[in-house]
């Protein structure tokens, strides 16, 4: 019997093709004739997400979710709700900077508005805010000074900020690296900030290959809106909506302050809107000098004629100014006021940084940094120099007032002191893109309230 159970065994282990089945298990064989067939083994466990993935897909699904919410709510509003919304919502991000260090935060708002990651306004400026100056339309009187945008990378951008204007530079004729790093300290209970960058610079070659290409690109996107609507449109610059300044400097090492204005002149004054010569910064040794009566008057001479020997059209050549320091003594002032009368210069601005320390940046232990200092501490300074300087040149010059302006009242009171523009710097920094439109509203309000029915009427009326 047993033999027979064997064979039985063998026989069915070899396959119907003749191929034996390798590794037969006869125990195996006697126990699955002889017993229920096994249980199926248990399924594997299943496998833990980490804690960390799922925070990971947790902030993943919630940003889309922000997304597509966003895109939602901006294709259900107006281009104009949009786009205050978005300026409202700089306020969120700019806090971030302050713990940046100052020259690192200063490069990536710069890269920022060069790549158009900055809000583009799309309201119209309040019509009592428009002027003309020089035979140009400024649609409000607000722009950023120079030191912003030094190399001219972020023109369009910042325009698009809603600034009336931009000034760029400085600019000196060689590349310069400036002063040796940290440069540029913080002064944020005080609304300040100390710099002594000392003309950085790209120099005018670079410079003016930028402002060509962008020239171009704006020239054309004009062109071709202009020919699309019937309307006549006034385009500001000359090359679009918005003012473009530039701001020129002199070479640390040059021994011909002259020379290096004049090259400057040849070399980018047909990108510019107007043309700014800088004889005040307090960190390039030498050259505050050049506001004396005889070297300002020889300076200005020569440049005036550099830009009047080129070739210009209907519109004829950019004015020309002057941007001085508010550490003057009254004589210095008066020398400045017979100079631009007598030479006929387009304008002055009012004023540069300062190298003194008021109260209350002179209890900050920063302040014996050496430097120019911008922000609050300096309005009271440099609109005193303002005034001073619209009574001497009889409001016969344009003026352009800067220094320590922060709200929309601040730029009435530079008006009322006799500036024609204003410019802020400081503020922007601290403040960022949603200080711009706050402004342009608080400024609109000041002049309505008191009976103003333009910027014009406004100029001088502290002076009278």
């Amino acid at each position: 019997m047993a033999t027979r159970v064997v064979l039985r065994l063998i026989k069915e282990a070899v396959s119907s093709n003749g191929r034996s089945k390798p590794n037969f298990d006869f125990a195996k064989r006697r126990r699955f004739c002889t017993s229920t067939p096994p249980s199926p083994p248990p399924p594997p466990p299943a496998r833990k997400i980490p804690y960390s993935s799922k925070k990971g897909r947790l902030f993943t699904g919630a940003t889309i979710a922000l997304l597509i919410g966003g895109g939602a709510y901006a294709s259900t509003v107006d281009e104009v709700t949009f786009c205050g919304w978005l300026f409202s919502a700089t306020k969120l991000v700019n806090p971030f900077f302050a713990f940046l260090d100052p020259e690192v935060a200063h490069r990536l708002a710069v890269s920022a508005a060069a790549r158009g990651w900055v809000p583009r306004e799309k309201r119209p400026d309040p019509s009592i805010l428009g002027q003309e100056v020089w035979g140009k339309r400024f649609s409000n009187p607000i722009g950023l000074s120079a030191g912003f945008d030094k190399n001219a990378e972020a023109v369009e951008g910042l325009l698009g900020l809603g600034f009336g204007f931009v000034e760029v530079g400085s600019v000196t004729p060689v590349p310069q690296e400036g002063n040796p790093k940290p440069r540029i300290f913080r002064l944020p209970k005080e609304g300040a900030i100390i710099n002594r960058c000392g003309f950085n610079s790209e120099g005018i070659v670079a410079v003016a290959k930028r402002l060509g290409a962008q020239h171009g690109k704006r020239k054309l996107e004009t062109s071709s809106t202009s020919s699309s609507t019937e309307d006549d449109v006034n385009h500001g610059g000359k090359a679009g909506p918005g003012i473009l300044g530039v701001n020129l400097g002199k070479n640390k090492t040059s021994e011909d302050a002259a020379a290096d204005y004049v090259q400057g002149v040849h070399t980018l004054s047909q990108y510019a809107d107007y043309l700014v010569i800088n004889i005040s910064s307090p960190n390039t040794p030498g050259l505050r000098q050049l506001q004396g009566r005889k070297q300002l008057k020889d300076l200005v001479k020569k440049v005036q004629a550099a830009r009047d020997e080129m070739q210009w059209g209907e519109e004829g050549p950019p004015p020309l100014l002057v941007k001085i320091a508010p550490d003057l003594s009254r004589q210095d002032l008066e020398d400045i006021a017979a100079v631009a009368l007598a030479l006929r210069l387009d304008g002055l601005i009012i004023s540069n940084t300062t190298v003194q320390r008021p109260d209350p940046v002179n209890k900050n232990p920063v302040a014996q940094e050496s430097g120019g200092l911008s922000g609050k501490p300096l309005f009271n300074l440099s609109t005193n120099i303002l005034k001073e300087m619209y009574i001497l040149t009889k409001g016969k010059i344009p003026l352009i007032g800067c220094g320590g302006i922060g709200s929309g009242e601040d730029a009435y009171e530079k008006i009322r002191a006799g500036a024609s523009l204003v410019q802020l710097y400081t503020a922007f920094a601290y403040g960022g893109p949603a200080l711009i439109p706050q402004m342009k509203a608080e400024l609109a309000q000041c002049l309505e309230r008191d009976g103003y029915n333009s910027i014009y009427e406004a100029v001088g009326a502290d002076c009278r």
